[in-house]
């Protein structure tokens, strides 16, 4: 309905990174050339993996002893792969669809990334990717999808698809430590595969446990949903760095809902709905990526509906003190051990007059002898306890030896997880560090990234077991209502905005309600409708300015509220009228007053909808009132998501607390908010269908005041799409 895909594209990107033959046009061996140095890379990585390696030279007989083609037109038999070293990539690669190659590799750089000249060299690799079947990587990235990887280490692997490869270069490098790597995809400008292409691929391997990202921008938001949503459903999880976080969209939007939605929010929430791990730094991209592959609970978990309870035991009382200050920092539980288990451990293990509740302090001498695991023991044997965190800030020879070989061995003998801090500065007693990962621990050198990854531990974990793709129910033709809200949306011009009685019409035709407002062209019809909304009991009224082209009445004084009475109501008329028409000029419209019912109970909310150039329609909800784009309490999902998701975003909201009620005042109807957020959404996808010539930019609807039975919106812009 969006225009956007339900389903990956189908690759063969086995091929690719197995390929049988190898292609290498602008093949040398010339010393000190960086294209030497690539093509014995190229022809190594072959000679290993039993692929046939053909170099192409326009000039030269042989490179590598082995005989050139003079143009890939020469090479016999099917390509696999060509990879092209030559600087005019584009004409390499013409000749690479036309030769019918399965694969291509563009390493030149100088494209897009190098300014307008670069960008249109960049259209053109584009254009004949889409024309052939030969599916290219680049331009401007590296061979690194053909490093040697070890075959020597044990356990789920991490799979690293990257945009940089520089920047991929400290995960790889985890191999030096013991960390299992299988697969590196340097993406680079990414003018056909991409990121997203590589995450799927990656899910679908059995020996990858986590897959790593370093992504500088993603190529097609829809293409990234669809293969986290791949990576989640097979219970895959997916760690990425995305810089790019002070970003804040190429456009300036009319509405609240635009202004709030920067573009790396939207992102941010999109990792949320799809279970994505997002960190900082390129050491918590390994480390994480490491512990995710090296802990799994059963499925589903078998914790707390609070969450899993963490233990901190360490052989210091400050260095216990300090890593539960950041655990508990971080949300997580740190539940008391039991008395039973308290007990054991003042029973000859530990003295008593230090702390064993939790967190654990052992003083010390404890794991030097036959105490040690016994205190590992009890304490994983506890049965509020889930994981267990061993901060070890310094190497101590008489307590590192025992205490780390006693750590590995009793990891071996549990499922609960045992992260482990070493923080010891490298290369000092580097030896007990080494063996804790060889061990298979998840291992770290800081608390806040020992911190971090527990904290992704758990949140992945309870997000798998609840995760149900939304994608296979995702609708395919717009709704019953869609032709009548086309309509009222032709109303407005592209890029303008809808009268707000206009707007509350289109939000009716969802389920939507409103206020009962009354569109008044003179003082008498004004206190006439005043009356009627009033009742018997005569209650106040609110009355504004009505006019597509003045935004934000509250800002220009064209909102009353608690009118009372058929002069002040006449009176009001008057001056709203007068306000607006110097507020609009000459050129603006003005269709008259709204005389609307005044809701006085209830919760302010804010519910919304943007466009991203990436994701396509944004949905939003968030604290409402006058205030909402300073508090900016708000949070967003991208369709299609189901009710549960709906739930999460309002459980996101600090503001959620007055929704529940405080300081004496009741609960109001959350299931109604989530009703109106599942509304907007189909709202949203409707009025976004490309073949419609009228198409939703923006809607703000602010207040969406929340009742104790049901939810009302106050006022409501709508800004058709330019």
């Amino acid at each position: 309905m969006t225009g956007r895909p339900l389903a990956l594209r189908e690759l063969d990107l086995d091929t690719f990174l197995h390929p049988r033959s190898v292609v290498v046009i602008g093949a040398s061996e010339a010393p000190g050339k960086p294209n030497a140095a690539m093509t014995r890379r190229l022809k190594r990585w072959a000679d290993d993996h039993g692929a046939t390696f053909h170099p192409v030279h326009p000039v030269r007989d042989e490179v590598l002893g082995v005989r050139c083609a003079r143009s890939i037109d020469d090479v016999p038999g099917e390509i696999d792969l060509a990879v092209i070293l030559t600087a005019n990539a584009v004409d390499a690669y013409a000749d690479v669809v036309a030769r019918k190659a399965r694969f291509a590799v563009a390493f030149a750089a100088g494209f897009s990334e190098a300014g307008a000249a670069g960008a249109i060299q960049e259209e053109r690799l584009g254009k004949l990717a889409a024309s052939g079947e030969t599916r290219l990587l680049g331009p401007n990235t590296n061979l690194n999808a053909f490093e040697t990887f070890r075959t020597d280490l044990a356990g789920p692997a991490i799979a690293l698809a990257t945009q940089s490869g520089h920047q991929g270069r400290p995960v790889f490098q985890g191999q030096e430590l013991g960390i299992r790597l299988s697969h590196w995809a340097p993406t680079g400008n990414e003018v056909d595969l991409e990121v997203a292409d590589f995450v799927a691929y990656f899910a679908d391997q059995p020996e990858v446990g986590v897959i790593a990202a370093y992504v500088e921008g993603f190529k097609d938001g829809r293409s990234l949903m669809l293969a986290a949503d791949h990576a989640a459903r097979l219970h895959k999880p997916l760690v990425v760095v995305k810089v790019g976080r002070t970003d804040e969209g190429a456009s300036m939007a009319r509405a609240h809902t635009g202004h709030l939605t920067g573009r790396d929010a939207v992102v941010s929430a999109v990792f949320r709905q799809l279970g994505v791990t997002r960190v900082d730094g390129l050491d918590e991209l390994l480390e994480t990526s490491a512990a995710l592959a090296r802990t799994r609970p059963s499925e589903p978990p078998r914790w707390s509906a609070r969450g899993p309870g963490v233990c901190v035991y360490a052989i210091s009382g400050g260095t216990g003190a300090h890593m539960a200050d950041l655990v508990a920092a971080a949300g997580l539980r740190l539940p008391p051990l039991s008395a039973s288990t308290r007990a054991a451990l003042h029973d000859g293990l530990i003295p008593e007059y230090l702390r064993v509740s939790n967190p654990v302090d052992c003083g010390g001498p404890p794991v030097a002898d036959e105490r040690g695991p016994a205190i590992l023991q009890l304490i994983l044997a506890d049965p509020a306890i889930d994981v267990l965190v061993v901060p070890i800030t310094g190497a101590v020879d008489i307590f590192s030896d025992p205490f780390t070989r006693d750590l590995v061995a009793a990891a071996q003998t549990t499922k609960k997880p045992i992260f482990v801090v070493w923080g010891s500065p490298s290369p000092a007693d580097d030896g007990y560090y080494r063996r804790l990962l060889d061990g298979g621990l998840p291992v770290f050198r800081t608390f806040s990234n020992c911190v971090g990854a527990i904290r992704a531990y758990v949140d992945y974990w309870q997000f798998a077991s609840r995760y149900k793709s939304a994608f296979p129910k995702a609708p395919r033709r717009p709704s019953s209502v869609a032709q009548r809200t086309r309509r009222i949306l032709g109303r407005a011009e592209p890029g303008a905005a809808l009268a707000e009685h206009d707007a509350k019409e289109l939000l009716r035709a969802y389920g939507i309600s409103t206020t009962r407002d009354v569109l008044c062209t003179s003082a008498a019809d004004a206190a006439r409708a005043a009356r009627n909304l009033g009742g018997a009991k005569e209650r106040p009224v609110v009355m504004k300015a009505s006019s597509p082209d003045l935004l934000h009445k509250s800002d220009l004084g064209l909102v009353r509220l608690g009118v009372s009475g058929a002069s002040a109501v006449r009176a009001t008329f008057t001056e709203l009228e007068r306000r607006a028409a110097r507020a609009a000029g000459r050129a603006g419209r003005v269709d008259g007053v709204l005389v609307c019912e005044q809701v006085d109970d209830g919760v302010e909310m804010v519910l919304g909808v943007s466009q991203d150039e990436l994701f396509g329609p944004v949905v939003m909800v968030g604290t409402g009132g006058v205030l909402v784009e300073v508090m900016g309490d708000v949070t967003f999902r991208v369709p299609p998501f189901d009710r549960r998701e709906a739930e999460r975003m309002v459980q996101e909201l600090v503001g959620r607390r007055l929704l529940e009620g405080v300081r004496g005042a009741p609960a109001v109807d959350t299931r109604a908010l989530v009703d109106m957020i599942m509304k907007v959404q189909q709202l949203a996808t409707d009025l976004a269908c490309p073949s419609f010539p009228e198409q939703l930019g923006e809607l703000d609807v602010n207040p969406l005041v929340v009742r104790s039975r049901g939810a009302v919106a106050l006022d409501a812009l709508i800004v058709r799409k330019q």
